[in-house]
């Protein structure tokens, strides 16, 4: 076993995995000081149990093998968000082109194929994602419910299972579960699952989160839709979760922002859009109203306390016929 400060953890059954692992990291600890392998150890990890009940320490690498027997990989690395601080890797088959999207969109850092040999640990271990967060059990779910993957995405996976070599389409199809085909932004379920996700971070951590919801009142043609959509992403940074919440309404979460900078980011959106004097299907001219809310908050205990507060600026700045407000909690 490692002593827990430098080790790579791997969950496999798969004895050559182990041995690629081990063979590379001994000879790096053998014969070169300034190897990145060198001053680590190996650690097998023999069921996904093992790995729930007892997670990577902090600075560890983690490495799940897809071949892991009862349990799919995938669903092992949404129950293990959140309570590792190390980076976590998928073994997966050589040449396998899907499974490394489908990794990182459930949470892990990327995807390792086989044969395990110590180029690809190298750089594994020069990637540099940062800590993942930590959750204790109090903050896993809200009102006793633990959040899970969108079920369109869940049965995308369970079909195709992408832990195995599968074609191209299939995982197209599992991306679009989370896609909006009109705009290319996020859809309702998407959101629903980052929501969760991102206030748990930001609830653990008392790390910002604005929650923005924009839209207008009436009706618009899938052209001008998509040029909306165009001015969000145009306006968001990398790290920002766009999605159509609804027909006419669009909701954005905004990790690590405070009030000042979701207000600057959706004037700008105003702005551009009133720029562009879009108009609906009869004619008349689109007024976006925005609507913030911010977290940490006295007021906000809950996911839904933080999306019930920028539902309630929204419906203050469409009624006032557009423009911007700032919830009051």
């Amino acid at each position: 076993m490692g002593d827990g400060l430098r080790t790579i953890r791997i969950a496999t059954t798969d004895t050559s995995v182990i041995s690629g692992a081990r063979a590379a990291v001994d000879a790096a600890n053998e014969s070169n000081a300034e190897d990145p392998l060198s001053g680590w150890s190996i650690a097998q990890i023999s069921s996904w149990r093992e790995l729930v009940e007892a997670p990577p320490a902090p600075g560890d690498v983690l490495l799940i093998d897809s071949w892991l027997k009862d349990r799919n990989v995938y669903e092992l690395l949404r129950q293990l968000s959140g309570r590792t601080k190390c980076r976590t890797f998928v073994v997966v088959e050589d040449g396998n082109h899907v499974a490394e999207p489908i990794a990182r969109f459930c949470g892990a850092t990327g995807v390792i194929e086989r044969p395990v040999n110590g180029s690809k640990l190298r750089a594994a271990l020069g990637v540099s994602s940062g800590p993942r967060p930590a959750l204790d059990s109090e903050h896993r779910g809200m009102a006793g419910e633990e959040f899970t993957l969108p079920e369109a995405i869940l049965a995308q996976i369970a079909e195709s299972d992408p832990s195995r070599d599968v074609a191209a389409p299939r995982h197209n199809a599992l991306m679009q579960a989370a896609i909006d085909p009109v705009t290319g932004l996020f859809n309702y379920s998407f959101l629903a699952y980052k929501l969760d996700e991102e206030f748990k971070r930001a609830r653990r951590f008392n790390a910002p989160l604005a929650v923005a919801m924009l839209g207008f009142e009436s009706q618009a043609s899938d052209d001008v839709l998509r040029e909306l959509s165009s001015i969000f992403l145009a306006a968001s940074r990398d790290t920002d979760v766009l999605g159509r919440f609804d027909e006419n309404s669009f909701l954005f979460l905004l990790p690590n922002t405070g009030p000042d900078g979701a207000e600057i980011m959706a004037r700008r959106v105003a702005d551009t859009a009133e720029e562009r004097r879009m108009m609906d299907l009869v004619g008349d001219r689109i007024e976006v109203a925005i609507g913030i809310a911010n977290y940490p908050s006295p007021d906000i205990e809950k996911r839904e306390d933080l999306y019930a507060a920028a539902r309630e600026a929204f419906l203050d700045a469409r009624h006032a016929g557009g423009g911007v407000v700032v919830s009051a909690l």
